[in-house]
């Protein structure tokens, strides 16, 4: 098999598990809390600005340069969506998270030491947005009823015209990396890791948003006594 294909079969499980972390599930349900979707963007910005930090300064590597596309740059359309979140400000109110902190060190240590690891991150993170960017696009818009254009500039690739013919020309520029066996196992190991890594981003979030839960149901209850003593007297 192929470097394309062995990462997808070898990514099969966690890509499995990535999707039955609650809060994507909660996602993919049509329940998007706007406080933790908003985070997610505020980390997932960390985790890009990182990832095309270190590929723009591995571009001529061998195992780097066939698949460094500038067009999939996520950095500017995600400082699109943290100004509609947080406003004009937005660099001093977000932080990345504990998890996202991990992920950061993590691709910044293969870009110094492993530069053909950042094949693993590119591939994870690039080619899930370009599959299941515009259905993930419509449930946000839906979700938290927002504008055509407000606030999910992550999900819109604009140099790139058939998302289709993109990832074809992706998955063949993978097979033309030079890597030995060694390394491809090495490789299909780190896309394991960068799911693992985005799952406990996610987890994170999920923990926000049942925080979030409760306080409504504490809010609820205490609305509903309120009212009863109110309709008692």
């Amino acid at each position: 098999m192929n470097l394309a294909e062995q990462l997808r079969v070898g990514t099969t499980k966690s890509h499995s598990m990535a999707e039955n972390v609650s809060f994507v599930k909660s996602f993919l349900g049509g329940v998007v809390d706007t406080k933790s979707y908003r985070k997610l963007v505020a980390n997932l910005y960390f985790v890009y600005v990182a990832i095309e930090e270190q590929m723009l300064a591995n571009k001529l590597h061998p195992a780097i340069e066939p698949i460094y596309f500038p067009e999939l740059n996520r950095k500017q359309s995600l400082e699109k969506d943290l100004c509609y979140y947080y406003g004009n400000n937005w660099k001093d109110q977000i932080a990345a998270s504990d998890a996202t902190q991990i992920y950061v060190r993590r691709i910044n240590e293969i870009g110094l030491n492993q530069p053909e690891l950042l094949v693993a991150h590119a591939y994870t993170r690039y080619m899930g947005d370009l599959s299941g960017g515009q259905i993930l696009k419509k449930i946000a818009q839906n979700a938290m009823h927002l504008e055509e254009h407000e606030g999910t500039a992550f999900y819109d690739f604009e140099s790139i015209k058939d998302d289709k013919e993109f990832k074809s020309i992706y998955r063949n520029q993978l097979d033309v990396i030079p890597v030995t066996t060694n390394q491809v196992s090495d490789i299909i190991a780190e896309a394991n890791i960068a799911f693992t890594l985005n799952m406990k981003m996610f987890q994170e979030l999920n923990s926000s948003l049942i925080k979030i839960m409760i306080m409504l149901l504490i809010n609820a209850v205490g609305s509903l006594k309120l009212n009863t003593k109110i309709f008692s007297k």
